[in-house]
């Protein structure tokens, strides 16, 4: 036997009977650019993780591996340990997961917002079995910015939606809503956005005003209306097998590096969204941003209760025991804040 074949030999055995107490590279994917709030987050985890164990992280921004159905395929069969995807795309997987998409559920107060993400009871022990049976560990969910509406036409009431064909994610929920909205809903992967605006195919999409900044929409629309419908969520999960077989103290290094993650990414949104839209302006002074007053939202507001009806639907076995919970959350959450 070959001096190389007992090193090989050795480092095999070495590492099945270590386990997760050995340094390792863990493979951490996420739906946006390194340099958006998914990117900044993931950097943040990496650097504390990488402070306070021996574990190497890589990071794989939009693209590299593919669009967000290929990098949840990839986390649930173990290829990555960490990714980084919105409920709107694991609809289908977790349909419960939908109730983030019941419009103006969540406030539009950031204090209250950060404080419901932070001690909910439906987030930290209603989800996580149900993320469980897909494979995946939940580890947080964070709110990435208000969701505003980015269309080639004037958007101030749902009439202004009518047979405007508007991409929404791969989520029967949010599709829903759309259609309550007025509009004809269109899901698409986020790679075919930008040239199917740019050719006609569809006339709106919703976002973040970085994302909108980022990737460049506004070159593709006129409009931003910002109807105070939504927050964007997105959820950190880690493939539940590489999880459960950590050590102790390396699940300890994991949830303390969420942890910071979580509050460096609360207080770098803090004004992004207005500087995101200064920025829009600065490049296309032509941009037409309008933020509808309550009687103009009030026929949006009123589509809320329908789509609640289509989340009991189509939400799960667990989706009235859920949306309960959350209200009862985000009314807890109204009162800490202000405290």
């Amino acid at each position: 036997m070959t001096y190389k074949t007992i090193t090989a030999a050795s480092l095999a055995a070495l590492i099945l009977g270590a386990g997760g107490a050995m340094a390792d590279t863990w493979r951490y994917a996420f739906e946006e650019a390194m340099e958006e709030v998914q990117g900044k987050f993931a950097q943040k985890f990496k650097e504390e993780v990488e402070a306070n164990s021996d574990h190497e992280i890589q990071l794989f921004p939009f693209g590299t591996l593919g669009e967000s159905a290929d990098i949840m395929e990839q986390a649930q069969s173990g290829i990555l340990q960490f990714v980084d995807q919105s409920p709107g795309f694991t609809g289908a997987l977790i349909p419960e997961a939908q109730v983030f998409f019941v419009p103006y559920l969540l406030p539009e107060d950031q204090d209250t917002l950060v404080e419901f993400f932070r001690t909910s009871k439906a987030i930290n022990e209603l989800f996580p079995p149900l993320y469980a049976e897909q494979g995946l560990e939940l580890l947080t969910m964070f709110p990435e910015g208000e969701v505003m509406m980015t269309t080639t036409n004037e958007v101030t009431s749902p009439e202004d939606l009518n047979e405007v064909k508007f991409r929404v994610m791969t989520n029967p929920l949010l599709v829903g809503s759309y259609q309550a909205f007025g509009a004809t809903p269109t899901p698409l992967p986020w790679g075919e956005v930008y040239g199917a605006l740019q050719t006609g195919i569809i006339q709106g999409q919703e976002n973040p005003a970085f994302f909108i900044e980022s990737t460049k929409m506004y070159e593709v629309t006129d409009y931003i209306t910002r109807a105070g419908h939504n927050n964007f969520t997105t959820a950190v999960m880690a493939n539940k097998e590489f999880f459960d077989g950590l050590s102790d103290e390396d699940k300890e290094v994991v949830q303390n590096a969420i942890d910071a993650a979580f509050d460096y990414i609360v207080d770098y949104q803090d004004g992004l969204t207005e500087t995101s839209l200064e920025k829009i302006m600065e490049a296309k002074p032509s941009m037409t941003i309008t933020t509808l007053t309550e009687e103009q939202r009030a026929p949006f507001k009123a589509t809320a209760e329908e789509v609640e009806a289509e989340y009991l639907e189509i939400g799960g076995d667990q989706a009235q025991e859920i949306l309960d919970q959350m209200k009862a959350d985000l009314e807890a959450a109204a009162g800490g804040s202000e405290g």
